[in-house]
């Protein structure tokens, strides 16, 4: 299959060392795959701008708390950022022009405006990969907080991430260090990914969700279950030869699976009807 220019250039810049990618243009990728007309530079410009914007507002002493509390009042108080509630769902908050121009999204991708306005003002801050609602916090060592862009950038501490987790799950749920570890920028687009992938599967929008599975695999090409689901979604859509070539694939890499008698009978049946 041919790439579209939208998935060479998000192709391109995920060859780059993980630090060196960009995640705003890699986001902005994804979303002209949807707006193929999209400009990227229009929205890195009105980062550009916000960061600018906001540096004329920051406080004589910077400390992080008060550059937090700046920023927070800049894109909520001033800008109207706000996490989409009544539309958690709505593809468009996974799509980083429209959040942009909505002031609306998502924990992962309100996190994205929080991260990249940051990083132009030289506040570094990271991505925090909690199960269930992505977290940020600032990169400095010794500093334990972490900032929910979905909530208005509240400051939140680790005690209240555990009861977050556990309201989440309804639940008691057990804090592990690995659910706030720090997430890769391949690990981050992934995961806005997947996102897509689920929205879109639950929409029953077919084509949609295999271009989100394609583009998981460009960052992780051993993804074994993103394989399965492509193997899948193929066969669904009568790509039988590429379905054929992913299931096998699957069943020699996993031949234990607790799936493989369905796929070793789907591939009986594509056999059959090839």
């Amino acid at each position: 299959m041919n790439f579209s220019s939208a998935r060479q250039y998000f192709y391109q810049e995920i060859q780059q060392p993980d630090e060196q990618i960009d995640l705003a243009k890699a986001a902005l990728y994804i979303a002209q795959e949807e707006y193929p007309n999209l400009d990227p530079e229009e929205y890195l410009n009105a980062l550009d701008t916000m960061a600018s914007e906001l540096l004329e507002r920051l406080p004589s002493s910077r400390y992080p708390l008060r550059i937090i509390q700046s920023i927070n009042q800049y894109l909520y108080d001033d800008l109207g950022f706000t996490g989409n509630e009544k539309d958690y769902y709505d593809p468009r908050n996974s799509f980083f022009n429209d959040v942009i121009e909505r002031r609306l999204g998502i924990p992962i991708t309100l996190a994205l405006i929080y991260l990249e306005v940051a990083r132009r003002i030289d506040f570094p801050m990271v991505g925090v990969g909690m199960p269930g609602h992505f977290l940020i916090r600032p990169d400095i060592p010794d500093i334990e907080i972490f900032v929910d862009a979905f909530n208005g950038g509240e400051t939140i501490f680790a005690q209240d991430c555990q009861e977050r987790l556990s309201q989440l799950y309804q639940q008691p749920v057990t804090l592990q260090p690995e659910f706030l570890a720090v997430v890769s920028h391949r690990h981050f687009l992934a995961r806005m990914l997947t996102n897509l992938k689920y929205i879109y599967l639950k929409q029953q929008q077919l084509e949609k969700t295999l271009a989100a599975i394609e583009r998981i695999l460009l960052l992780f090409p051993d993804t074994i279950l993103e394989l399965r689901d492509r193997g899948l979604l193929y066969y669904q859509l009568g790509y039988y030869p590429q379905a054929v070539d992913d299931l096998q694939t699957y069943l020699v890499k996993v031949p234990d699976a607790q799936d493989a008698s369905v796929i070793r009978q789907l591939l009986a049946q594509l056999g059959r009807d090839g």
